[in-house]
């Protein structure tokens, strides 16, 4: 039986992951996982900036708009799915491209998740309850008192991740340090990670570039349609929660443009720095071309 392999391209958004993507798995005669968890969902195109029409029928995808933003999908579901294509993928091909920028469902495919105990769903209604009338700061503090090394790792600004620590730290009276980073499974296939890098004023101007032409493409409209669902988790996303802001009449609409571009550059440095601490990621130049890629991933190449 050959070998299977898994190429991931990770990286931060408007870097260019698509494109490469799509051009590798032309290459190479396969198929792409795509790993964007807002590019799930069917009612968001423009503002996550979902492959085009041309781009999807050029190589097939799997993971965009399955999903309703009505249902439930989380990292857990999506492992499980991945790891199901993937093995019919590896029925047909040696190999099979993933692409995002979602690093923890990425690292759920290649790594597994992480094991942690039920914990009453009620921890969760309260802690949600304290974000929204409190603000994050009061959750940032109870994590730094509850689990410090967590705290030193996570990024504070997002408010999920900080109430999944605590819910684990209030349900279990442990740390939620403590579950992390334990053996995980192994996985039936080799894996190798390209991740693309450029300059930071370089990307922070194709960042900007794109969402005006998110503007120009209707991106307002679009989130003027889901105005109403705003309260759903899959609309916690740059791009909209600021034009729900305008609809709210709480800010004029250059000014959340504004907000857009400087929240998605932040996006954009999360990303690196999560990805930055994966020393298993062979980085890149996003100009380089492709038999450089390929010659980089020496092993992958010699049994291809």
């Amino acid at each position: 039986m050959s070998r299977k392999y898994l190429l991931t391209v990770v990286g931060p958004t408007a870097i260019g992951k698509t494109k490469l993507a799509i051009d590798l798995a032309t290459y190479l005669n396969t198929e792409i996982i795509s790993v964007d968890s807002r590019q799930f969902y069917k009612e968001m195109s423009i503002g996550t900036a979902v492959p085009s029409k041309y781009e999807l029928e050029s190589v097939p995808h799997h993971f965009i708009q399955h999903k309703s933003i009505h249902e439930i999908y989380n990292v857990g579901d999506f492992e499980k799915d991945a790891l199901n294509v993937l093995d019919n993928i590896f029925k047909k091909y040696d190999i099979a491209i993933m692409v995002g920028g979602s690093g923890l469902y990425i690292n759920s495919v290649i790594y597994g998740l992480d094991s942690f105990p039920e914990v009453d769903k009620e921890i969760r209604t309260k802690l949600n309850t304290i974000y929204k009338q409190e603000g994050i700061q009061v959750l940032q503090n109870k994590l730094k008192e509850l689990d410090e090394d967590y705290y030193a790792k996570v990024d504070i600004q997002n408010p999920h991740r900080i109430i999944r620590a605590l819910e684990i730290c209030l349900g279990t009276g442990k740390t939620y340090s403590s579950f992390i980073n334990k053996k995980k499974p192994t996985r039936p296939f080799t894996s190798f990670v390209i991740g693309l890098s450029m300059e930071r004023s370089l990307l922070y101007d194709k960042i900007n570039k794109r969402v005006d032409s998110m503007i120009e493409s209707g991106l307002i409209e679009e989130a003027r349609s889901l105005y109403k669902y705003k309260h759903l988790n899959a609309l916690q996303t740059v791009g909209y929660t600021e034009l729900f802001s305008v609809f709210d009449g709480i800010w004029d609409l250059d000014f959340a443009i504004s907000e857009i571009k400087k929240n998605t550059r932040r996006f954009a440095k999360r990303q690196l720095t999560w990805f930055r601490k994966n020393e298993d990621i062979i980085w890149l130049d996003v100009s380089t071309p492709i038999d450089e890629i390929l010659d980089k991933i020496k092993y992958l190449k010699k049994d291809m």
